[in-house]
């Protein structure tokens, strides 16, 4: 949330200044960027619209809206506040940088972003960060080419809630992220005991990058992440397709994995690595990776007898348990 600081006054000014109050400027509940705007305007309308979307923020009522009007980079951005971004339609709306979105919300907001380009440039450490919030919504959107390794791990989506959160991404191609083992298209990992995530990816694409969905709950204990993903496709992801780790008496990484295509990664498609990493497979296609699906260290893999792991160039592996269909 803002914090507005109040200049100190001394005592001689307080007379004159209770004589003479300038009202402070109104935010809007919708406000616009474009291409063509200028961050001297009051971002309230399209022909005022502002440049950038930093700068846009300031000016909206904490649950607004900030529109685009049209093509444009609109710089980087911290988001402290509920707001709801969007572009339906007005070209491409650019965010470029090292750390291009960086959410760090209250604990009751919601962030919703839709339809942008989030870009590293082959330079950056993530393309969105989301720490606290209630709630943060991606849709529609492109996040890209964080693989700078001099600015450290690089993540497409780094979701590390300090407390109970949700996170929602849907209709969204993440590719080319990440260099190592611990990096790449999307991470939901807990650092703090208090946290916990649940994750649903709806229609997401992650291809090329290391790892193309790591669920990590061996740092703490706690809650742990829960994790759906569904009608999604995982690709020529370098290392693991999806991979859910964790460690005896730390959090769990329980994950859903439904109707997905596992296909060509390098490492393993499925992979559950420890005693508290469990996932529940219904209706996916794992092929042609570096090995079809496989339970490490204690991981559990429960199939519902009804996915196609065969054509892999190692191993295709056996789920360690089954559920019979409904």
């Amino acid at each position: 949330m803002r914090t507005l600081i109040q200049p100190a006054f001394a005592p001689a000014a307080l007379l004159a200044a209770a004589l003479s109050v300038t009202p402070a400027l109104a935010l809007n509940n919708k406000s616009y960027v474009s291409g063509s705007g200028g961050d001297l305007n009051d971002c309230a309308t399209v022909a005022t619209a502002c440049a950038t979307l930093g700068t846009a923020l300031f000016n909206t009522t904490p649950g607004g809206e900030i529109t685009v009007v049209d093509t444009g980079n609109y710089g980087v951005v911290v988001i402290s506040q509920s707001v709801h971004i969007t572009n339906d339609g007005g070209g491409e709306a650019s965010l470029l940088g090292l750390r291009p979105v960086i959410i760090d919300a209250g604990p009751g907001d919601v962030v919703s972003l839709r339809g942008w380009v989030i870009d590293g440039i082959g330079l950056g450490a993530f393309g969105v960060f989301a720490g606290q919030a209630s709630a943060v919504h991606i849709q529609n959107c492109v996040i890209r080419n964080f693989t700078g390794t001099a600015v450290g791990p690089q993540f497409g989506i780094l979701y590390e809630p300090p407390t109970a959160g949700q996170l929602f991404v849907s209709n969204t191609i993440i590719l080319n992220n990440g260099s190592t083992a611990g990096t790449g298209g999307i991470v939901v990992r807990l650092l703090q005991a208090s946290g916990s995530a649940n994750v649903v990816l709806d229609r997401v694409h992650l291809e090329n990058n290391a790892v193309g969905l790591l669920v990590d709950g061996s740092r703490v204990a706690g809650n742990g992440a829960h994790v759906v993903i569904r009608d999604s496709v995982v690709s020529g992801n370098a290392l693991d397709g999806i991979r859910a780790f964790s460690l005896s008496g730390n959090a769990p990484a329980f994950l859903v994995v439904e109707r997905t295509a596992a296909v060509s990664n390098g490492g393993t498609g499925i992979v559950a690595d420890g005693p508290r990493a469990t996932m529940l497979l219904s209706g996916n296609v794992v092929s042609r990776n570096g090995a079809g699906i496989g339970a490490v260290n204690s991981g559990q893999l429960i199939s519902y007898g009804n996915n196609k792991v065969n054509n892999n160039l190692g191993p295709d592996g056996t789920p360690t348990g089954s559920f019979s269909p409904i």
